[in-house]
């Protein structure tokens, strides 16, 4: 029986297995299996008689067991079989003798005394390695086996078993590779020796790509490193391939968009800020303004990405996007994650703006606006006062939180949403904020200092036009970072609290930063939110929760007594909050201890060193982003990561990689290797499976910005894919998976 990649896989392997592959692995259909990549190869020797064994091959052969011993390294003494579990921390030697019935091989196991139970006489196994000859005895060098447990095994059966490269499958105890790898074969057995191929003929000549049987059976079933390696390039081309082509479509229905054109106007707002500008825009601040502009004069929606190092100067870049949809009649919102941060926004924006900032009050320029801002804490009377400037216009410029989300919150004329740190917010939210503009789609503008690695993913994806800002503007002072292994230094950390003495000695201050607040741990989570993982060292392998803000005031009170301390978390009133960050702003505060609530956008210029407690339980960008906080003026900056894990942990390797550069797109890459790229198509940043099987964004690059031309070719011509019926069925495939909503509202 002949058949197609969307049989379920039941009509093959039988019910039972296939409800365990469903279950453990949600493959229900051949399609699913076959797309079940090998996750490594097993090299093996070619199958081989033992009569044509010779000295110096890579040789696998198929025998039975005919004697086995042990041996103490230690004391040459030989070890009974029934005590060989005992010796499996001492050193030891194995040796077994197998036979084809005609001619012994040799085989030595070293520290692996537990063999003997599993390979005991008259066990038939395949064994491999290389054929070489101690003391006139044929022996295995290095030797690998595998036990042939079914006494009714085929030739056929015990040749794809001794095949040159072991195919070793993603698998699970239920689900052991053997069955995937028998599983495999059954269906390959059976497929049509033609099918609907998602990479088009033409190209796949173009690229020098298998076709789509050829590349299945050789990835699953190589003779050769060669088949692999061809078989993986066809499989990384076609996932580059089916997601540019969604993104190219996507990007397509975008520009089919209508939006309000806001070109940019003479002797407004806009003119009015850039003259009074007090320092000169660097070169990429005016270069990606320009890019911003061109955008914003076009009749269909901006979606551009903004990203640059901490301190790169992007505020004022929104900015003036934001006052060229103003001069145009337009509203512009800037959705900030916290409501420090919004707090913050609307500071900024106000103070440079200054009279162009107060429309309708005395003193206020010719050419003004209003800026708002709208926050969950409000009180009745604010929230209803900024609601009103929103609803009829008077607010220009308004800056919130999740609560401009809210039904309630309408505008008059929508034209320009600025998203500030981006990976904070799901799509949803973002397309609630645009669906507020009417008819019209508004122009998008998403920020972000460090791009975290789905951020990374989306941007060499192609999914968002991206302007890039490197340069940091004058003034900006070096920040060196250190990291102070507090258990196994503890000196170091005493030396850590007598330079924030030193510093504020100095006339600075200090922020010292910890990943809770410091009430009731929930499973060593961060109540606000902000906690992320490193790794497989994270929270639930250490040994006490994670320290707390309330804990290291009790300690700095007795360690740093004579200084004014404060603390800053997102559990305080919002007034509360404000009047801290207020007192800490104006130098009354020599040290804040908070959590992450300080991350992004607070810009203290006289903070000169920042102390972050349990380091290794942050993100590499995360802490890039927290450190971001000093070296904002003329006095250099230090960062201290202190970490209680020891030096060689994959951790404190992550710890020692941020002390070693302040290059956030280089600490992003770092991060993208150690976190993979998440699911490239939906909201996951990490923690989740992958939705790419074997393309590599940090490896690949060249292949996707090879598939990225194919596919605009493709979707330019043809955007419904109508000549390309397998491409199309590939691309709904993938667009109905979970994974990818986020697609259909962007």
């Amino acid at each position: 029986m002949k058949i197609d990649m969307d049989r379920k896989l039941r009509d093959l392997v039988g019910a039972k297995t296939a409800k365990t592959f469903a279950d453990v692995l949600a493959i229900e259909t051949v399609g699913d299996l076959l797309r079940h990549y090998p996750r490594r190869y097993l090299k093996k020797g070619e199958l081989t008689p033992f009569r044509d064994l010779e000295v110096g091959d890579q040789a696998t052969v198929n025998g039975r067991v005919k004697k086995v011993t042990v041996r103490s390294l230690d004391t040459k003494a030989e070890i009974p079989l029934t005590d060989v579990q005992k010796w499996s921390r001492r050193k030891t030697l194995t040796k077994v003798v197998v036979t084809d019935g005609e001619r012994d091989l040799e085989l030595a196991f070293f520290n692996q005394p537990w063999l003997a139970t599993k390979l005991t006489p008259g066990t038939a196994a395949l064994f491999w390695g290389e054929v070489t000859m101690f003391r006139d005895i044929m022996q295995l060098k290095g030797p690998g086996t595998e036990i042939l447990d079914d006494e009714d095994l085929t030739e056929a059966e015990i040749e794809r078993r001794a095949r040159p490269f072991r195919p070793l499958y993603p698998a699970t105890a239920k689900l052991p590779t053997a069955t995937i790898e028998r599983s495999v074969k059954i269906v390959l057995d059976s497929l049509e020796d033609e099918l609907d191929d998602p990479v088009p003929a033409l190209i796949r000549r173009q690229e020098k790509l298998l076709d789509l049987v050829d590349a299945l059976r050789k990835v699953h079933l190589p003779d050769t490193e060669k088949d692999i390696d061809a078989a993986q390039k066809r499989f990384r081309f076609e996932e580059a391939l089916v997601m540019q082509t969604i993104l190219a479509q996507r990007r397509a229905v975008t520009d089919a968009l209508n939006a309000v054109p806001r070109p940019r106007a003479a002797g407004g707002l806009l003119d009015e800020f850039d003259a009074r500008l007090p320092f000169a825009l660097t070169e990429g601040q005016a270069e990606v303004g320009e890019e911003i502009f061109a955008d914003l004069a076009r009749p269909h929606p901006m979606h551009r990405l903004l990203q640059g190092e901490v301190g790169s100067g992007k505020t004022v870049v929104a900015l003036r996007a934001m006052l060229s949809v103003v001069d145009n009649g337009g509203q512009a919102v800037l959705l900030a994650p916290t409501e420090v941060l919004a707090t913050q926004h609307h500071k900024t924006l106000t103070k440079m703006l200054g009279d162009l900032a107060e429309q309708g009050m005395l003193g206020g320029a010719e050419h003004a606006t209003k800026v708002g801002l709208l926050t969950g804490s409000l009180n009745a009377a604010s929230r209803r006062a900024a609601m009103l400037d929103a609803a009829g216009g008077a607010a220009g410029i308004v800056v919130g939180t999740h609560a401009l989300l809210e039904d309630k919150v309408q505008f008059a004329d929508l034209g320009l949403v600025v998203v500030d740190e981006q990976h904070r917010f799901g799509v949803e939210q973002r397309a609630a904020l645009s669906a507020k503009s009417g008819e019209n789609t508004p122009h998008v503008l998403v920020m972000t200092a460090t791009p975290i690695p789905r951020t990374v993913a989306m941007t060499v994806f192609g999914d968002l036009a991206v302007s890039t800002l490197t340069q940091l503007p004058a003034g900006r002072s070096p920040i060196q970072s250190s990291v102070v292994p507090a258990k196994e230094k503890p000196d170091w950390l005493q030396r850590a609290w007598a330079r924030v003495r030193e510093e504020v000695g100095k006339g600075h201050q200090a922020y010292v930063v910890c990943p809770r607040i410091g009430d009731d741990v929930k499973n060593a989570a961060d109540e606000e939110g902000e906690f992320v993982a490193g790794d497989d060292e994270g929270p639930k392998k250490q040994s006490r929760p994670p320290i707390s803000v309330l804990q290291v005031s009790e300690a700095l009170a007795e360690i740093l007594p004579d200084l004014k301390v404060e603390v800053l978390h997102g559990r305080l009133p919002a007034d509360e909050k404000d009047a801290v960050m207020t007192r800490f702003a104006a130098g009354e505060v020599d040290v804040l201890i908070a959590t992450t609530v300080i991350e992004v956008g607070v810009d203290v210029p006289n903070a000169s060193t920042m102390v972050i407690m349990d380091a290794d339980r942050f993100g590499i960008s995360q802490l890039h982003q927290l450190r971001g906080r000093v070296g904002r003026g003329k006095v250099p900056g230090l960062c201290l990561l202190v970490t209680d894990l020891w030096a060689g942990s994959k951790s404190y390797e992550r710890l020692d990689a941020v002390a070693s550069t302040t290059d956030g797109f280089e600490l992003s890459r770092i991060d993208l290797e150690t976190r993979r790229e998440g699911d490239v198509l939906g909201v996951a940043q990490s923690g989740r499976r992958t939705s790419l099987k074997l393309l590599s964004v940090l490896r690949d690059e060249d292949v996707i910005l090879t598939a990225r031309h194919v596919a605009n070719s493709i979707v330019s011509v043809d955007a419904e894919l109508a000549e390309y019926p397998a491409l199309r069925a590939f691309v709904r495939q993938a667009l109905e998976s979970a994974s990818t909503e986020y697609l259909e509202k962007t």
